[in-house]
């Protein structure tokens, strides 16, 4: 039985960002506190249901490091316990690099952690006023200098493209601030106006670039970054070799994880299934809600083809028996003559060009 991937989800942010629809909000230190004990106590009893061992953690939100490093430490040693991760996993957690309690990074390399995530989403401080982001520049810097000293080097920055008033001139800047940084690990996604959120409210008064803009921007990024060193892996993902996210692949790789806390998916023994979004139901011990089925050729076919790697022959047989089906070949020769993908006897792969029109591609291949 392989390992699972296990991801944590802590729902608290100090202040929501205009942009943002995940799972968060404000709350008080007796609510983070129950929260915590809540995630205790569902780890605990998860790892007596599935009986699975575990060699990736992430804990994302929201905010995790609104918690403080001792409530995170009890968290992670939780998890080490319950499901026998050893000191060759991977253990990420997300962090706000604005308000952050001393010493924390310390703490968190105490308790095994070996990856952090920083939201930095622009390092121009007037594009991160407009995104909400409370740091600046030079307290982004200081915190990436404060998980080094800690002993942590494997650090990845959010960067986010398409944003109000955006364009190449600002994003090479924010590119060159994480070169210069020296980080394993760049994520560079393009701005979604989700429904619901402040940014969708203002619409109309944003100063958006267009699709040709956004395009634009993003093979310069993917361009820029491999000319330094950082190798895409994903539609969105960039890396110095061997620093790819162990924990995501999981999930692109249609593999199992298990989620605990509000809102927090999990796929295991090929059924989905996840927590509602309510801390308050969480901490009271609502029970998860069935999610269907997962694990199908048309799935796996789906998170493959966000890789660069595509959808390969040889591992779909290993997953699931079968070789790429004739039909899927045909419908993807269109798009290989345009330039979109590769189809070859490798297998399946979109170009950066097919990527940004990636859902269309994968949705005509797959149905």
């Amino acid at each position: 039985m392989n390992n699972i991937g296990l991801y944590i989800h802590i729902p608290f942010c100090a202040s929501k960002c205009p942009y943002c629809d995940f799972y968060s909000f404000r709350s008080d230190e007796a609510t983070r506190e129950k929260y915590a004990e809540a995630v205790i106590r569902e780890l605990h009893s998860a790892a007596g249901k599935y009986g699975r061992t575990a060699d990736t953690l992430y804990l994302g939100g929201g905010t995790p490091s609104l918690l403080g490093g001792n409530i995170l430490a009890d968290i992670i040693e939780a998890a080490k316990r319950d499901f026998r991760i050893d000191s060759g996993a991977e253990i990420t957690v997300e962090c706000n690099p604005h308000s952050l309690e001393n010493g924390i990074f310390e703490k968190l390399k105490a308790a095994g952690v070996s990856r952090i995530s920083l939201g930095l989403q622009s390092a121009n401080d007037s594009e991160r006023k407009r995104l909400g982001r409370r740091a600046d520049r030079s307290e982004i810097e200081s915190v990436i200098k404060s998980i080094k000293s800690a002993g942590i080097d494997n650090i990845s920055l959010d960067v986010m493209l398409g944003i109000p008033d955006g364009n190449i001139d600002s994003l090479k800047s924010t590119l060159d601030f994480c070169i210069s940084q020296d980080v394993s690990h760049i994520s560079g996604y393009i701005l979604k106006i989700e429904e619901g959120t402040p940014f969708e409210k203002l619409q109309g008064t944003l100063s958006l670039p267009d699709d040709d803009a956004v395009s634009d921007m993003y093979l310069f990024m993917c361009e820029y970054l491999d000319s330094h060193g950082y190798k895409q892996y994903e539609i969105s993902n960039f890396a110095k070799r061997g620093s790819e996210s162990r924990h995501n692949l999981k999930y692109w790789n249609c593999e199992e994880y298990l989620g605990i806390g509000a809102a927090a998916h999990s796929f295991i023994d090929g059924k989905r299934f996840y927590y509602p979004r309510s801390a308050e139901g969480f901490i009271n011990g609502i029970t998860p809600e069935a999610d269907g089925e997962g694990g199908d050729l048309g799935e796996y076919a789906m998170l493959r083809l966000r890789l660069t790697d595509g959808l390969d022959e040889g591992e779909l047989k290993k997953k699931i028996g079968i070789s790429i089906p004739d039909n899927m070949r045909k419908k993807a020769e269109k798009y290989a003559a345009d330039g979109y993908l590769v189809s070859d006897g490798q297998g399946i792969r979109l170009t950066r060009k097919g990527f940004l029109v990636s859902n269309t591609i994968i949705s005509e291949l797959i149905y």
